[in-house]
């Protein structure tokens, strides 16, 4: 949803963290989730690992909402099931978020959100989906490998992809809950359609003007 950007990236980042340079991290040095490569090719030219580090904050939301965010058409989701699509597609990859979303909705699995895929997002019961997004992607990392060595990631880093999936789940279905504040609230009639009743009610009864 587009007014919905600011929180999503907010709870991605709150477990995107600050600083890391782990060499066990096939991503290696990341700030904000913001890998090496990934600033590199934002910024067009080579760049330092002290440029990375004091990335400014309008540039990680920059990034983020071109490379995720708009990759994904979260504008077009509906709210919760744009956290999904866009935290999924930060952790492990564009494609494979929006293929999680599109299973889950029973649309055809090809990685690229359009049309059928969106229409069906706005169809469908959001917090049966979210459930069954979170359990494609949480069955996906619990057999991951570090493309370097071949390890399981999964001893390592699942105790945190499950708090961050699990956030991630309970945080989409409460949005998908929110309703607007003045979505069940009827209209008051128009200034127009007042006049129009007051006029019938003089000619039936004898009012004068």
């Amino acid at each position: 949803m587009r007014s919905n950007f600011d929180r999503c990236l907010a709870e991605t980042l709150a477990h995107e963290g600050g600083w890391a340079d782990d060499p066990r991290d096939a991503g290696g040095a990341t700030m904000k989730g913001i890998t090496f490569a990934t600033y590199r090719a934002w910024k067009k030219r080579p760049i330092t690992k002290a440029e990375l580090r004091n990335i400014s904050d309008a540039e990680v939301a920059a990034i983020y909402r071109q490379n995720y965010w708009d990759a994904v058409r979260g504008d077009d989701l509906p709210a919760g099931l744009d956290l999904v699509a866009f935290d999924a597609a930060v952790n492990s990859g564009v494609s494979r978020g929006a293929k999680w979303l599109q299973t889950a909705l029973g649309v055809t699995a090809d990685g690229m959100i359009g049309p059928q895929t969106i229409a069906a997002a706005q169809q469908a019961h959001p917090e049966a989906v979210i459930d069954r997004a979170i359990s494609a992607r949480l069955a996906f990392l619990r057999v991951a490998k570090n493309t370097k060595t071949g390890a399981l990631l999964w001893p390592t880093y699942g105790k945190g992809w499950t708090r961050r999936v699990e956030s991630v789940r309970e945080k989409a279905i409460a949005m998908s809950k929110v309703t607007t504040p003045n979505a069940t609230k009827p209209a008051a009639p128009s200034v127009g359609i007042i006049a129009a009743l007051l006029a019938l009610f003089k000619s039936m009864f004898g009012g004068k003007s």
